[in-house]
């Protein structure tokens, strides 16, 4: 069973655009489309073991698709840019990949 922080970040968002804040201790991830930006900071906390700064949502809407001719919408989703304070570490896992 997963824990409430584990159902909160889903996943990490690995993009050029993602990994050119790294630098700058920001961290992109998929979250649920209900967490607000308080239960984000405290599950990337819990779960990194990091000290969280501040927090960036962007909700994403459902994008058009077709296949031949039937279309409908793709689910919509929610990313976070999490930015860590000055004297925290880094998120090994995105630090390995730099």
């Amino acid at each position: 069973m997963k824990t409430p922080a584990q159902n909160i970040i889903l996943a990490p968002v690995i993009t050029e655009a993602s990994m050119n804040g790294i630098q700058m201790k920001k961290y992109s991830f998929k979250v649920a489309t209900n967490a607000t930006k308080i239960d984000i900071a405290r599950a990337v906390e819990e779960l990194f073991g990091v000290k969280v700064a501040k927090v960036n949502t962007i909700s994403v809407r459902g994008r058009y698709r077709r296949q031949g001719l039937h279309g409908g919408y793709t689910a919509a989703s929610k990313k976070a840019i999490v930015t860590l304070k000055e004297g925290s570490k880094g998120i090994d896992f995105f630090e390995s990949m730099v």
